[in-house]
């Protein structure tokens, strides 16, 4: 937990048990957070919550209270889910600002497939030995967060989704197949985004949006950028879940005054270390101030007159290159 939330809880009010401040669901603990304003004062700033309906801890500040009332249930399932993804890629107790509440209003649903799979993975995580079943009642909490489940008729489709897949047998307990299709959803990512790492500079926005966008789009993939996309959290865990989810990764190695780009190196080092294609690009003139660890592969070049060339050029190895 952050340290300057424990400071800021009362220690003269100790945890009480209440509803989930998003859900009303029973059984939460709720801890107030009270930030010192003087020697002998304090204000009320906000609430740490530890809610299985919401999936684990949140924190959630005053001034988001009001905007999450306005929030409808399909809305607050989408908070949900971006709660737990928050939560699997490091932040123990993510914080609902106004903006994450905003965001939840814009972000959309989860498919059916991705619903089923989630359960599948919430399932998985109820057991540490394989064998034994899980059970899964309309009282319990976790599949709803899991699954971005507003009704227990949603849950259960997407149980018999499972069993129908022969992903779960009866009694709740996951099969073989169920296992290896988690270890899939681990390793294998989605079949059309391109993690595109390179350096954000005025200098290279030309070479993005005359060569790489247009090379990757017309060979039937669509291109991602860190700095375009539209998330909340810890810039690092984005990156790396972003990569995760990619179906290779076009790394330009161009760089400034300043010298090599550490992050466009250590994101290539990332997917390469995950086993997914990396292919490099670089301004023609800077080939002799690569890295020894890239100079090994091959790199297209690009130069400022010559963008339709290296458009050509780099949707031609995508295709070569990519199944």
């Amino acid at each position: 937990m952050r340290d300057y939330l424990k400071n800021w809880i009362r220690q003269s009010r100790p945890p009480y048990s209440d509803e989930c401040l998003i859900w009303g669901w029973p059984e939460s603990t709720i801890t107030e957070l009270w930030k010192p304003t003087g020697p002998q004062s304090y204000e009320l700033r906000g609430h740490l919550v530890n809610s299985k309906r919401a999936g684990g801890f949140y924190v959630l500040w005053r001034e988001t209270a009001t905007l999450l009332e306005e929030l409808d249930s399909a809305q607050r399932a989408k908070l949900t889910s971006w709660l737990i993804d928050q939560r699997t890629q490091g932040d123990p107790a993510p914080e609902i600002t106004p903006d994450a509440a905003q965001y939840a209003t814009q972000i959309p649903r989860l498919q059916v497939h991705e619903r089923a799979e989630r359960l599948l993975k919430c399932l998985a995580n109820q057991t540490d030995t394989i064998g034994i079943g899980v059970t899964v009642r309309q009282d319990t909490p976790l599949p709803y967060a899991w699954s971005e489940s507003t009704k227990w008729e949603e849950v259960l489709y997407l149980f018999n989704y499972l069993r129908e897949n022969e992903w779960i047998l009866p009694g709740g307990v996951i099969s073989v197949a169920g296992y290896n299709k988690i270890a899939e959803l681990l390793t294998t990512p989605d079949s059309s985004q391109v993690f595109v790492a390179m350096w954000f500079d005025p200098e290279v926005k030309q070479i993005y949006d005359q060569g790489i966008a247009p090379a990757v789009e017309a060979a039937g993939y669509t291109p991602f950028r860190i700095d375009q996309g539209n998330f909340l959290g810890k810039i690092d865990d984005q990156i790396i879940a972003e990569i995760r989810r990619s179906r290779f990764l076009i790394a330009d190695m161009t760089h400034g005054d300043q010298g090599a780009r550490g992050g466009v190196y250590f994101e290539a080092g990332f997917a390469l270390g995950l086993g997914l294609p990396v292919i490099y690009t670089c301004r023609s003139d800077m080939f002799d101030e690569l890295h020894f660890d890239t100079r090994q592969y091959p790199h297209i070049g690009w130069t400022k007159d010559a963008i339709e060339t290296f458009r050509q050029n780099l949707e031609n190895r995508i295709r070569a290159s990519i199944a």
